[in-house]
């Protein structure tokens, strides 16, 4: 189409279109421009795609935010479990006397948690406590020992080394009501996990979120409950008055 303009004798006229044939369709042109556009289809792909692409890409990222915190509370259970199970096993077997535990053994079960946990920095956003829950001479449950690692200010739930040492009031580890409590001559090693989630994504609605588990396994052996011993020369301990992500 070729546009022209038709001057009017006291006021500037607006520019009209010659329709096809060379017939003037004496519209403005913006009127044939507005329809126009409304009647065109080419792009339409590309500005859909423009409209819609953040809104899906959102969508995916919260969906992958969302998978990956199910994950991580999946590691902290089993990491949980994994400590349990190992502290509950350590020991030096000798077929003269009950096996003894170690501080190394707690320490080298600590790594293990390191190793599982090193991908989302466990010991750096979080804590593991490691409780030795037995019976005190007045047949009543006693934490006899506890060993901690990492930086977060997390302290133990349900009670420190000591607690229980006489008497029968301490009901044992475990939400009320529902407390484990360990047997005449054995030992429950019980692990607490407290982990601050690190968001994946910038959609950081869960970032900060405590994930908690526990877990509890009977000891495996007969084992000496006097305490933990020291290995020569001696190695470090995990105090639950320190916390640092580092190895003690």
């Amino acid at each position: 189409m070729i546009a022209r303009f038709i001057a009017h004798r006291d006021r500037p006229a607006d520019p009209v279109i010659a329709a096809p044939g060379g017939a003037a369709a004496n519209k403005p042109v913006w009127k044939w421009f507005g329809r126009r556009l409304a009647q065109a289809q080419s792009g339409i792909a590309l500005t859909e795609f423009a409209f819609t692409a953040p809104i899906v890409l959102s969508l995916g990222l919260m969906g992958s935010e969302t998978a990956y915190y199910t994950i991580t509370h999946m590691q902290i259970s089993q990491i949980a479990m994994q400590v349990a199970d190992n502290t509950s096993r350590v020991g030096e077997a000798s077929e003269l006397q009950a096996k003894r535990v170690f501080e190394d053994d707690i320490n080298s079960s600590l790594v293990g948690a390191e190793k599982a946990g090193d991908r989302i920095g466990l010991f750096d956003h979080g804590r593991v406590i490691v409780s030795s829950l037995q019976r005190n001479a007045d047949n009543g449950q006693w934490i006899a020992w506890q060993r901690c690692r990492g930086a977060k200010p997390f302290d133990s739930s349900y009670g420190v080394e000591g607690t229980g040492a006489s008497g029968t009031s301490f009901q044992g580890m475990g939400e009320p009501g529902e407390e484990i409590q360990a047997a005449a001559g054995t030992a429950v090693m019980f692990v607490e996990v407290s982990y601050d989630y690190q968001s994946l994504t910038p959609f950081d609605f869960l970032d900060g979120n405590e994930i908690r588990y526990t877990a509890a396994f009977n000891v495996r052996d007969e084992r000496d409950l006097a305490g933990l011993y020291q290995t020569n020369p001696p190695t470090g301990v995990a105090r639950c008055n320190v916390y640092q992500a580092g190895r003690p």
